[in-house]
């Protein structure tokens, strides 16, 4: 026995999706569990199943632990399990879109914390990153012991664009199952299909599968072949059934019966099992996939057509490229169906050339069947033993408290929605009930649309929580803006009746900064074309306000702005002209012993030196970077007595010269020092300011002056504050929304890839 078999392991662990989940990487993985198993019964091969849905799906005893896919702690505990209970090589399965975080990037976190050799097989390797991307495969590809690729232009596109050395890259194609080379007329009778000649294109469906223009091709190719039915079989993939429902359905449905082909297409609208697709491929005469671009390094779906000994028909994505080279298939142009249809009718009228074409894939997929691709993984997972340079370390489970990330809670939304109704975010709660007669505000809105945007990006995906309650909080700023004044009314009534006499600044600028924050973050049209439609006017007006704090939401708001529009002169110009001023009345204000821009601390404080930074930063100002650094230093010192536990400064506020009063304490208070120190954090590296966010976040979970918890795990809300003697049991929206956006900026915080900052 060699060196390298005697590192053969006898417990692996597969992380990514698992059936039942509708995912393409489920079913390659349950079937290379399969195949392993069959080639070494003493092993034993389980899997670890990404979630990516409540209330999760009834796994196999195969299944042994489960992440929550955005939940980034999840992805550390799966860890912990995987170390301390004797697993000997992990085989990830990766896809961007498997993963939480931008990117994907939460599963960095598992595999940081990995004491066992890490096998990662790429099914998406991209010739042209994002930033993002880039980062998450630089390091994954560096700390994995062996990358597994399923074509040799993926092979180069590691070597070229990720510069992973070749000694790393094991090639093994995608597997297929072993089935016998038949006449397609066995199967059709099951499907009463008998005399027909069948086109099959199976798989999730979306828009990017180009069945369009298969549609448009079928009236040219019925003109010369009637007897043509064309097969789309399978489910509407989940992730855009969850955005769109079944409009792209719909839509080639509606598509058919314009071309008046509906009696020659069948769609087949559900997820098959592995024996009916084997079945559905058996009956196909020619295989079709018609991809849109060329990005796709990898289609389990032509790779199971080639094996069954299909004549197929592509564009030429890059996988298709090279499977079907030496006549193994035939390559048609992007969008043109009528490519399409030249080909399928020359193979149509051409048995012998059709014929000859099925052999060549069939003996080509001799070499993907299961078995023989299980046996490339076992010499993969024995080089990854042999080789394995990880050094060793404790699991994490068993790391000191400063070693590791803390666990935040998770992020829950019930009493958001209870807040809210179809005119917006109620703006106070008795306990934990609306309190309609106070009504909503401008304010509370504003802030509640700045979540829901964030949400896109903690939840990695537009979610219905995004879908349906962002709109709500546009449309109420819509509403509340006067066109006369270009400004916001902030207080409405349960009756709907405006209260308020004279506009606030503070309520008009983070109306704007919510707007920013649209425009700079989400991935809604429908929000960014009615929140364009405000910016620059609210903009206009908000120049001529006199509140330093007014000044800081709105230089907020220009920064989230300047995320799409780095070139809007108007918005370049407004940030100057507010970051001066706030810097003026720094240099007026200040003092050795007290750095601050005003005689008195206030409320939302931590908003200044978090405007200062964004700015020193993207303007290329030192002098305000080290404004905003100094006074934030100052901050968390004043509010932290004695370095303990976050006190925030209460509602009788803190003048110079004078003493502070400790209550009552308000969680809009923490939310500005959490959301300050996490910038600090992203600006400067240091691991302290990180720190600083967790400890006044903290307060809301009970470490603060009355070691009571603010949040309320059951609801996801936050109650209203701190008395002396006890905690304010109304979960109003202020504070739940403190608290929600805390916690979503601590969540973004947690992704390894901070999203392309303004210029």
């Amino acid at each position: 026995m060699t060196e390298v078999m005697k590192q053969r392991p006898r417990r692996v662990a597969f992380v990514g999706s698992s059936l039942p989940r509708k995912c393409g990487i489920a079913t390659y993985t349950a079937h290379l569990c399969d195949a392993l198993e069959a080639l070494d019964r003493a092993a034993e091969f389980f899997q670890v199943a990404v979630t990516d849905a409540e209330p999760g799906y009834a796994y196999g005893p195969r299944v042994r632990f489960e992440i929550a896919e955005k939940e980034v702690a999840a992805y550390r505990r799966t860890a912990d399990f995987l170390n301390i209970n004797g697993v000997e090589v992990v085989n990830l399965q990766h896809e961007f879109g498997l993963f939480g975080g931008p990117a994907g990037s939460h599963v960095l976190a598992l595999v940081r914390d990995l004491r066992m050799p890490v096998i990662t097989t790429m099914h998406t390797i991209l010739n042209s990153p994002d930033a993002a991307q880039r980062k998450v495969m630089a390091e994954l590809t560096a700390l994995s012991d062996r990358l597994v690729v399923m074509s040799r232009r993926g092979e180069q596109y590691l070597r070229e664009v990720y510069r992973v050395p070749s000694e790393k890259i094991d090639f093994i194609p995608h597997g297929i199952p072993d089935v016998p080379f038949v006449d397609p007329n066995f199967y059709k009778d099951k499907f009463e299909l008998e005399g027909k000649m069948v086109m099959l294109t199976f798989g999730l469906l979306s828009p990017s599968k180009g069945i369009a223009s298969v549609i448009e091709a079928l009236p040219a190719i019925l003109a010369k072949n009637p007897n043509v039915v064309y097969l789309v079989v399978g489910a509407t993939h989940p992730h855009v059934f969850r955005r769109e429902g079944e409009s792209y359905r719909l839509e080639i449905e509606r598509m058919v019966q314009d071309r008046g082909v509906e009696g020659s297409v069948v769609f087949h609208n559900r997820f098959v099992s592995h024996q009916e697709l084997l079945e559905f491929l058996g009956a196909a005469d020619i295989y079709i996939t018609p991809y849109i671009n060329e990005a796709q390094i990898t289609s389990g779906t032509l790779a199971y057509a080639v094996g069954a000994g299909k004549a197929a028909i592509s564009t030429p994505y890059l996988y298709a490229q090279e499977l079907l080279d030496d006549g193994c298939g035939v390559l048609v142009p992007f969008n043109d169906p009528a490519a399409i249809a030249d080909k399928v009718v020359e193979l149509l009228d051409n048995e012998p050339a059709r014929h000859a074409m099925r052999k060549r894939a069939y003996l080509r997929g001799r070499e993907m069947i299961w078995p023989q691709v299980a046996g490339l993984y076992a010499r993969s997972f024995e080089r990854a033993r042999a080789w394995h340079k990880r050094p060793a370390g404790p699991a994490g489970v068993f790391m000191t408290m400063n070693k590791r990330p803390r666990e935040l809670p998770p992020m829950k939304l019930d009493h958001l929605r209870q807040l809210t109704d179809n005119t917006g975010i109620f703006q106070h709660a008795v306990f934990a009930v609306p309190d309609f007669s106070k009504g909503y505000t401008t304010d509370d809105n504003a802030r509640a649309l700045i979540l829901a945007v964030l949400l896109e990006e903690v939840e990695d995906e537009v979610s219905s929580h995004v879908l349906d309650l962002a709109p709500r909080y546009l449309a109420f700023l819509w509403y509340a803006f006067d066109p006369i004044s270009c400004r916001f009314r902030n207080l409405l009534s349960y009756d709907r009746k405006w209260s308020d006499g004279e506009f606030s600044e503070d309520s008009h600028a983070r109306a704007l900064w919510a707007l920013g924050t649209v425009l700079g973050r989400s991935k809604h049209e429908g929000l960014r074309g009615l929140a364009g439609n405000l910016f620059d006017r609210v903009l206009r007006s908000a120049l001529d306000a006199t509140s330093p704090r007014a000044w800081a939401f709105s230089l907020l708001a220009i920064h989230e702005y300047l995320r799409s529009f780095t070139g809007d002169r108007n918005a370049l110009l407004a940030r100057e002209t507010l970051v001066d001023r706030l810097l003026d009345i720094y240099r007026r204000a200040s003092a050795p012993d007290w750095p601050w821009f005003e005689e008195v601390v206030s409320y939302s404080n931590g908003k200044l030196p978090h405007a200062m930074l964004l700015c020193g930063q993207w303007m290329s100002r030192p002098d305000m970077t080290e404004v905003g650094l100094r006074t934030l230093d100052w901050l968390v010192k004043l509010q932290r007595p004695d370095g303990g536990h976050f006190v925030p400064v209460s509602n009788g506020f803190c003048r110079r010269g004078g003493p502070r009063t400790r209550f009552d304490q308000q969680p809009l208070e923490a939310y500005a020092m959490v959301s300050a120190c996490l910038e600090a954090h992203r600006l400067t590296g240091d691991a302290r300011w990180r720190n600083e966010a967790q400890v006044a976040f903290d307060w809301f979970l009970g470490r603060n002056d009355l070691r009571k918890p603010l949040y309320d795990p059951g609801t996801g809300g936050c109650r209203d504050g701190l008395h002396p003697d006890r905690v304010n049991q109304n979960q109003g929206a202020e504070s739940t929304l403190a608290f929600l956006l805390s916690l979503a900026e601590m969540r973004l915080s947690e992704n390894i890839i901070q999203k392309t900052e303004v210029p």
